[in-house]
């Protein structure tokens, strides 16, 4: 009996304490005391140094984390802007293409085709080496391709047919022409009603231009003036044209003219193609045959 007596007087002692250091812990105060500061101090100095480091490493982590998604998104951008640019890119071509397309319809429907009958085909492959100036596209014998065939765009003459196959043939392309090929012409002039004749006989490299040699010195030659094919030599139907006179010049005898001349149709452009059957005849050429006869 004594010792429970003892026992709940030391409890109710401990509590009277406990409730007084509370009360003295929350009552307001401007000093605190030496055990106070001590054990203030102690907390505070290890709370800096446990922080550090998970501070350290807090930061490095978010670092990290920033960086993949910073990596992420420039490799998404970079998608993106590989596709946009695919994307333009296509759009140049299809652009192209489809003006390409309206061109050789238009000449197509045009007074001076309607007299021919008009092969469409496209290119398949164009030769690497610059000594053959040759494409190959995907009409052949099966569709009425045959061999010295003319070969226009919507542009203009870009050549004629070399060999044709059952189902491919190969364009021998005007950059590619020389002395052997030679395609005679005429100059079209506004205030003259005499052509003015003469034979594409080369391609000058340096210049990028066809050569030009007139039948005779000629003065009214001029830079400006259209060149077409003369219908002559049984090869290229008359009328097609092929460029314009950009230089004029003489032979080193100055015996006879010469002119450097531009291709109407852009060469190293020529996606679709119009094959020309030199069978048929305009009625102008059938005139010109019976007045001969």
């Amino acid at each position: 009996m004594f010792f429970r007596k003892k026992k709940l007087f030391v409890l109710l002692i401990s509590l009277i304490i406990l409730v007084g250091i509370i009360g003295f812990s929350l009552r307001e105060r401007t000093n605190l005391t030496v055990a106070e500061d001590f054990v203030h101090d102690t907390v505070g100095w290890f709370q800096a140094i446990v922080n550090k480091p998970i501070t350290f490493t807090t930061n490095i982590t978010s670092n990290i984390k920033e960086i993949k998604n910073v990596y992420k998104e420039n490799q998404i951008l970079k998608t993106r802007l590989e596709e946009l640019r695919k994307l333009e890119y296509e759009n140049q071509e299809l652009s192209k293409e489809i003006e390409e397309l309206e061109l050789a319809l238009d000449k197509t429907e045009s007074d001076f085709l309607m007299n021919f009958t008009t092969i469409h085909a496209s290119v398949m492959a164009r030769s690497k080496d610059q000594w053959f100036k040759q494409i190959t596209i995907n009409k052949g014998q099966q569709d009425g391709v045959e061999a010295n065939m003319a070969v226009i765009t919507g542009e203009g003459m870009i050549g004629k047919v070399q060999t044709a196959s059952p189902f491919t043939s190969t364009v021998l392309l005007l950059n590619g022409f020389n002395r052997s090929n030679r395609i005679s012409v005429n100059v079209f002039q506004d205030d003259q009603k005499r052509d003015i004749s003469g034979f594409i006989v080369d391609y000058d490299e340096e210049r990028d231009l066809l050569l030009l040699e007139m039948n005779e010195n000629d003065p009214d030659l001029e830079s400006g003036q259209v060149v077409f094919s003369s219908g002559l030599g049984g090869v290229f139907p008359k009328g097609l044209e092929i460029g314009k006179v950009k230089e004029v010049g003489v032979d080193r005898y100055e015996l006879t003219s010469i002119a450097y001349v531009e291709p109407s149709a852009k060469l190293d452009e020529v996606q679709h193609v119009m094959v020309i059957d030199r069978m048929m005849t305009t009625e102008e050429e059938n005139a010109e045959e019976e007045e001969d006869t």
